[in-house]
């Protein structure tokens, strides 16, 4: 993972904007520039991942025009031998490098060309303009605000624009920013034509394509690992990861040290499909112990986003202090897709789609957070295989009546894929969802809720939600977390559209808590 930081233009304050940098170093530990195109700065925090080499550090710069990007490429290596077809030269090894080249051959066009996950800001060096763009599902972090003067500024992180904007907001994925109009290129979730695709033929295209997915993530010139919870979306990302390593793969999983749910479950993976396996144990103390530092990484007060990042960032960090593995693999993004336990509330086929599409558009606020934060304060890059353009494309496009639990089992389709193939072990393909933060051990859920209980009385809570009127906490453990959020982020609550939770329009899922626990189906999903 890397950082990115534009002030775009002539009001840019050099220290203010070094002091706004700063605060994410630690998602490019190992080189740092900040350049003055004359019109503003833009800084550059590197990760090495694809060129290691000292050439492929950016800014990169090509007749007269600079580029910043946090991102990865597939597939550079066809584009970058079209661009020296047509004259050009490379200095690196480096993905991004082919992107100065590609937009002065292609201007805008070139972002919707693009088979990536990435952020970028490149300064116009013949009009003087800048333009920022993200990717079409925001898997890479983008935020902007503008400073007194009005001048825009664009930045990894929340945190990098604090102090500097007086409003912060996530930049829209799929769009492309210039002169001062956000332009979308790319819309995930509007979907031209429903696929006609019959159910065979659709699982046979779900596992080709995920599996390409897999493949094109496991390239790196750092060392890659793969986290395993043990549920049905990490498992087969490592599943298929260990079919295409000639060497085990290295897995990593997480659990309570009272009430591990999903521990039992990984191991029996990492044995099937032979990978180097380790198990980290956390406890009530850690969690606690790390409460605020989670969230201020977060940059979120969301109840369900925090939960689950205790368990992600204590692994990573863990991962990061304890082995070379530089690039994580993991499972987000197939719950969205596929359906959660509170999507077999779904009415009809029609109400699923348009959940799923909801929930696509939003994730760069929810779960996309969450890894990409915990992942990379620990100076490591999440790849995302369930968030491949072409696969999430496709699923989409699907017929909903075939996505919606008709067959008495959650992601029916996704199980079918690769049903019969050896994969995984039929406990594993088949076992019932759990929430990870559930699963990492309902103890850790418990020990928040009884915490928070411990911070307010029933006066004081019922006195300071209400001086929150934007998403007002409605539990004390959600007023906890907005107080900590408030406390690193002021006024900023905005960023976030609210509290990520089942439909409550939907019958049996108007709850008071995110928890799939609290759901009349959730059965045997901590078992």
């Amino acid at each position: 993972m890397c950082s990115i930081m534009g002030y775009c233009g002539e009001s840019a304050a050099r220290e203010a904007f070094e002091q706004g940098f700063a605060a994410t170093k630690s998602r490019g530990p190992d080189d740092s520039r900040i350049i003055d195109t004359g019109k503003g700065l833009l800084g550059f925090h590197r990760l090495a991942i694809m060129g290691l080499h000292p050439e492929g550090m950016q800014p990169f710069a090509l007749d007269g025009n600079y580029l910043v990007c946090n991102g990865e490429i597939y597939g550079f290596q066809a584009l970058k031998d079209q661009l020296i077809a047509k004259g050009y030269t490379f200095e690196s090894d480096s993905d991004c490098e082919v992107l100065l080249p590609l937009y002065r051959e292609y201007g805008e066009q070139m972002f919707a060309m693009l088979d990536a996950e990435f952020a970028l800001i490149l300064y116009n060096g013949a009009s003087g303009e800048y333009l920022a763009a993200r990717d079409p599902i925001g898997i890479r972090p983008l935020y902007y605000g503008y400073d007194a003067a009005g001048t825009i500024l664009f930045a990894s992180e929340a945190k990098n624009l604090v102090g500097l904007c007086a409003h912060i907001l996530p930049f829209p994925p799929g769009h492309y920013y210039k002169n001062g109009f956000f332009v979308c290129y790319r819309s995930m979730t509007h979907v031209r034509a429903v696929s006609p695709d019959d159910l065979e033929t659709a699982c046979a295209n779900i596992r080709k394509k995920l599996i390409a997915g897999v493949e094109k993530r496991m390239v790196a010139d750092a060392k890659v690992g793969y986290l395993l919870s043990g549920g049905l979306d990490s498992s087969l990302v490592c599943a298929i990861a260990a079919r295409c390593s000639r060497e085990p793969i290295r897995t990593f999983a997480i659990g309570m040290d009272a009430d591990a749910i999903d521990l039992k479950y990984a191991r029996q993976v990492a044995d099937f499909i032979g990978s180097e396996h380790t198990e980290v144990i956390m406890t009530q103390a850690d969690v606690l112990a790390n409460l605020e530092t989670v969230v201020a990484l977060l940059g979120t007060y969301d109840i369900t986003t925090i939960r689950a990042s205790m368990g992600m960032y204590l692994i990573c960090k863990y991962i990061h202090e304890n082995t070379d593995v530089r690039v994580l693999l993991t499972g987000e993004i197939s719950d969205e897709l596929f359906g959660y336990k509170y999507t077999d509330f779904a009415p009809d086929a029609a109400a699923f789609q348009a959940e799923s599409e909801k929930r696509v558009r939003e994730l760069h606020m929810y779960d996309v957070l969450r890894a990409d934060r915990c992942i990379s304060v620990n100076s490591l890059e999440a790849r995302v295989p369930f968030g491949d353009l072409d696969f999430a494309a496709y699923v989409l496009s699907l017929d909903p009546a075939m996505k919606i639990n008709v067959y008495g089992k959650g992601k029916y389709l996704l199980r079918h894929a690769i049903e019969g193939l050896d994969y995984l072990p039929d406990s594993i393909l088949w076992r019932e969802k759990a929430a990870f933060s559930d699963a990492v051990g309902h103890s850790m859920v418990d020990d928040l809720k009884a915490f928070a209980e411990t911070q307010y009385s029933d006066a004081s809570f019922a006195e300071k939600k209400n001086r929150y009127l934007y998403a007002q906490p409605f539990t004390k453990e959600s007023l906890l977390y907005r107080e900590l959020f408030e406390k690193y982020y002021p006024g900023q609550a905005g960023m976030v559209t609210g509290f990520w939770m089942p439909n409550p329009a939907w019958e049996g899922c108007n709850v008071s808590d995110p928890s799939a626990r609290v759901l009349s189906n959730y059965g045997a999903s901590g078992e």
